[in-house]
């Protein structure tokens, strides 16, 4: 008798094999890289990976990208997405992922349509939205355009998807969640293309420390970063010099969040 993962996943490539031709909306995660590695598997070159770049996007995730796609051996493009050009997007409302992927499926259904392609399909899993602070608005775009959610129809969740990504031997297969650089925006603090940058070299500095999983909020001058508790004491005693290399990039203030990493922690407060 076939597993309950091995079912999850006999699903995903049937689902997958059902779409046709079809676009993956594509970030370079582990999930729509496994996703991709699949699709490409079943379908060949009817599969077309498309990322999505904007200033949002840390720096180096889109050549990773580049990488991981010609490591998968599937065909790839890049699009320039304008969700800055939209005010509402720039205001920072709940809404806000809602805009960036409207903007982002609505430019990949046109492709589709203009091209030939049957579909459309996004990364989206079976675990996404499940917590309280897990908010997903950009789900909602999704399903205004149709966009199909192969990982969560076949019911895979975030663990499965790590050990399929492990047996493609996707490098990403570990990779901690990347979502854009705004999501570490308050909401109502209007987004300026500076701040993300300030975000993005926070980011990557404690990153080169170690600190593989970790959030820097932005409060105007103030950083609050956010790392796993059990890290907490090992990011205090660097405390000194992360404090001179993020006054670097323009925060006056550090501070360090004692309840640690948590998911959609600015949904919270």
């Amino acid at each position: 008798m076939l597993s309950s993962r091995a079912n999850s996943v006999r699903g995903l490539y049937d689902i997958v094999r059902s779409l046709g031709r079809v676009i993956v909306a594509y970030s370079g995660g582990v999930d729509s890289a496994t996703l991709l590695a699949v699709a490409h598997e079943v379908l060949g070159r009817d599969v077309l990976a498309v990322t999505g770049s904007s200033p949002s996007l840390a720096q180096g995730e889109l050549a990773s990208a580049v990488a991981l796609a010609a490591r998968i051996g599937a065909r790839h493009e890049t699009i320039d997405t304008h969700e800055f050009d939209d005010p509402r997007y720039r205001r920072n409302e709940r809404d806000r992922c809602y805009r960036c992927k409207d903007e982002l499926f609505s430019q990949l259904t046109a492709l589709a349509r203009e091209r030939g392609y049957d579909a459309v399909a996004d990364g989206f899993n079976a675990d996404d939205g499940r917590s309280p602070l897990d908010v997903r608005p950009g789900r909602v775009a999704g399903l205004r355009h149709g966009v199909r959610s192969p990982l969560a129809e076949a019911g895979l969740g975030k663990d499965e998807i790590r050990g399929l990504a492990r047996q493609f031997e996707l490098s990403v297969w570990d990779k901690p969640a990347t979502p854009c650089l705004s999501s570490r925006v308050p909401y109502g603090t209007a987004i300026e293309t500076d701040m993300l940058r300030s975000i993005d070299l926070a980011e990557r500095y404690l990153r080169a420390l170690g600190f593989s999983v970790v959030r820097v909020r932005h409060f105007g001058a103030t950083a609050r970063i956010e790392v796993p508790r059990e890290r907490l004491a090992e990011l205090g005693a660097k405390r000194p010099d992360i404090e001179r290399a993020l006054r670097a990039v323009g925060y006056a203030e550090v501070m360090i969040d004692p309840r640690g990493y948590r998911t959609g922690s600015l949904n919270a407060g």
